[in-house]
């Protein structure tokens, strides 16, 4: 299996976030990038290739215009505005503010561009994200040449990204910029499953219309775990979409065999919908030791999602999320690449 990086992925290295009600130090950090690709290099998963630098149309295929160009001129207004450390949104147009009009100060764009405080900008963000959607798209790429399948090392990572907002440490949607792109270059129906401790709730917001990209996702229930607002087993889709989003929210403490009901029922659906490709959603951050997760998985059980993943037999891109034990990140991920495979 290939391996797609791009080192300008670690440019974006933020310092500190705001996690429960202090500055902490980050934990979306470049390390975690670096542990994954050094076990890639020493268990030989495969060649290691640097991705394609496409042209910005695939990002307005999934994003706002001036959302992506918000981010292109963000560090420029930014210093302007007499400022030089990382940036944090701290007002947002929510309720009973107005959303119809456009303000011109850089912390009102913050915020209208944001969906938390907790994600830090800095001078790099926005070429470490390019590279980060250039890796999803080379990886997808990949798929459309004939490779049966792919590890997108992406970084930032991408799921909680949506139509014009970033937030959960994700800037662009690489799982749904890949799948569009898959749809552009003649595929008709692609499956996206995420397996982040969170719920990707911008990619499901993307698609939630729309019946030929399939959307599932196991995650902690969100009536306890961040995103909060969105990931409930009552969303199903709408219109056109309408039972192509599932969801499995998942209680604080799940651990494989708690995991593995959801699992199959989820690959039951993929057997149903018959994608022509499959877009993991890898976040290891259902790991019981991870800083951020309330799930107890361990290691083996990844190599046992990879081996249940490969039997639905269907081309497929496995691309990086969350997970934030960077000790045991890079053997985490692995797993489940070698459980895939072998």
């Amino acid at each position: 299996m290939k391996t797609v990086f791009s080192n300008t992925q670690l440019a974006h290295a933020p310092a500190q976030e705001i996690s429960d009600g202090e500055l902490k130090p980050a934990v979306e950090i470049p390390s975690r990038a670096e542990i994954v690709l050094k076990t890639v290099r020493e268990r030989n998963v495969g060649e290691i290739v640097a991705p394609e630098e496409f042209p910005v149309r695939p990002l307005h295929r999934v994003h706002a215009p001036e959302y992506v160009s918000f981010l292109e001129s963000f560090w420029e207004k930014w210093t302007a505005a007499g400022r030089s450390r990382e940036a944090f949104p701290f007002v947002w147009p929510i309720r009973s503010l107005r959303q119809d009009v456009q303000v011109e100060h850089i912390d009102g764009l913050l915020g209208r561009y944001s969906m938390d405080a907790g994600t830090p900008l800095g001078e790099n963000t926005y070429k470490a994200a390019r590279a980060s959607a250039d890796t999803a798209l080379t990886a997808a790429r990949l798929l459309l040449d004939g490779e049966k399948s792919a590890f997108a090392l992406c970084r930032p990572p991408g799921h909680h990204a949506g139509y014009d907002f970033f937030g959960g440490y994700c800037f662009f949607n690489n799982a749904a910029v890949a799948a569009q792109y898959l749809r552009d270059y003649g595929l008709h129906r692609i499956a996206i499953l995420d397996v982040d401790y969170h719920h990707g709730n911008g990619t499901q917001a993307l698609f939630y219309d729309r019946p030929d990209i399939l959307f599932l996702s196991i995650h902690a229930d969100p009536k306890h775990e961040y995103p909060y607002f969105l990931g409930f087993a009552d969303e199903t889709g709408e219109h056109a979409g309408t039972g192509f989003t599932r969801n499995w929210p998942l209680p604080l403490g799940t651990d494989w065999d708690s995991y593995t009901p959801a699992l199959e029922e989820a690959c039951r659906w993929l057997l149903v919908y018959k994608p022509e490709a499959l877009i993991v959603s890898l976040g290891m951050d259902c790991y019981e030791n991870d800083p951020i997760s309330g799930f107890k998985f361990k290691s083996e059980d990844y190599i046992r999602l990879g081996q249940r993943l490969a039997k639905v037999g269907v081309p497929t891109i496995f691309l990086m999320e969350g997970g934030y034990a960077v000790d045991a990140l890079g053997t985490n991920c692995v797993n489940v690449l070698e459980g895939f495979e072998g």
